[in-house]
């Protein structure tokens, strides 16, 4: 698809703002490895943080598109402050399509202010990839859920205040898995945050809710809808982790192009090698190809998938993004050579936060089961 007048101004609205407030933090926001509360207030200082809600609970009411490219151009500058606009999303993306309207006014507002941040908890130790396998339960007591179990991988850990949990409610291996929105205060702890390879500034850990108490008014949706609500979730969420890919291989290129026009070696700029010239084409082909599928997928998205195509498409964009930005990562410290092998230079920073788009909301070998699974049926 080709993006409206008014978005390619968006776009460049952006990537102003990204350049001016986020790229200069990005790498001391690698190098501390702690989250940045100074990007996060410029997020909301340009009304972010609203963008992709439902304008009846305080959002601008943006569409996917729009969303993929803010996450795009964030990503092309700091990828952990990309995902400090995506994660509230995909944690309340169930609130929105299935929760209840007193359940969405009560907590969307304070997602869009920026007063409160969601994390998803869909993942276990022994649950990953195979998430019907989870054995975190939720037992009935009144008017009111128990919830006792560990979730691992949880992007914003000991940030966010809210937490989207899938819990076992009965045996059945999908239809017995519920979702609920639970408050950090009701006792989530946080056991352990993880030391990364890449996306430092985004704390990544494990929760643990012993016997928690969540009221039923805050059930995600039916009982034994969770199964399917996650999976809603993730057709829209995996497109934009497709955009956030594009914006570190974009990055990553444009850093390389510019070194390579003002880097000369044998009397000449690199630029003017043509095996070079010919490696940085492919990439650049590549991203276009990504940010397609991406574009594509997410207006699937705001069509409302009325053709089933959705799970398959956003499949590819995510799978075919991320591998396509884990290539262009590493070539483009090639393109830089040994300086792009130091902290000094953002390539290599780039390449190590480019590798976990191939793994998170899905490894793209999910993926390509996804798009196998499509073709077969």
């Amino acid at each position: 698809m080709t993006l409206t007048d008014e978005q390619r101004e968006f776009r460049a609205v952006v990537r102003q703002f990204a350049d001016a407030k986020i790229a200069p933090l990005a790498g001391e926001i690698d190098r501390s490895a702690e989250y940045s509360w100074a990007t996060f207030e410029a997020l909301k200082s340009m009304e972010l943080t609203a963008l992709s809600y439902p304008e009846a609970y305080g959002g601008s009411g943006a569409s996917l598109v729009d969303q993929a490219i803010v996450a795009e151009e964030l990503a092309r500058a700091c990828v952990s402050t990309s995902l400090q606009f995506l994660i509230s999303k995909l944690g309340m993306l169930p609130v929105i399509n299935f929760g209840s309207h007193e359940l969405k006014a009560k907590y969307i507002p304070r997602i869009c202010s920026g007063e409160s941040q969601c994390s998803y908890g869909l993942s276990e130790p022994d649950a990953g990839s195979d998430v019907a396998s989870m054995t975190t339960k939720a037992v009935a007591d009144g008017d009111s859920w128990i919830i006792s179990g560990t979730k691992c991988w949880i992007t914003n850990a000991g940030i966010s205040d809210l937490y989207t949990v899938f819990a076992r409610t009965s045996p059945d291996r999908h239809k017995g898995i519920t979702a609920f929105l639970v408050e950090a205060e009701w006792g989530v702890q946080v056991d352990k945050l993880e030391h990364k390879l890449g996306i430092k500034g985004s704390p990544t850990g494990v929760i643990r809710l012993d016997d928690v108490r969540v009221p039923d008014a805050n059930r995600i949706g039916e009982v034994g809808e969770g199964f399917a609500a996650a999976m809603h979730t993730l057709d829209r969420s995996r497109p934009t982790i497709g955009a956030q890919a594009v914006g570190v291989a974009q990055g990553a290129l444009d850093y390389a192009v510019g070194y390579m026009k003002e880097r000369r070696t044998f009397g000449r700029p690199l630029a003017e090698n043509q095996g070079l010239q010919w490696m940085a084409a492919d990439c650049a082909m590549k991203i276009e190809a990504s940010r397609a599928l991406v574009y594509r997928a997410c207006a699937i998205a705001d069509d409302g998938d009325p053709h089933g195509e959705l799970g398959m498409a956003g499949a590819m964009a995510k799978c075919f993004a991320s591998d396509t930005a884990m290539q262009v990562t590493t070539d483009a410290v090639q393109f830089v050579g040994g300086y792009g092998y130091t902290n000094e230079f953002p390539v290599e920073r780039l390449m190590r936060d480019a590798k976990i788009t191939q793994i998170y909301e899905g490894t793209n070998q999910i993926q390509r089961m996804v798009i196998a699974k499509k073709l077969f049926s």
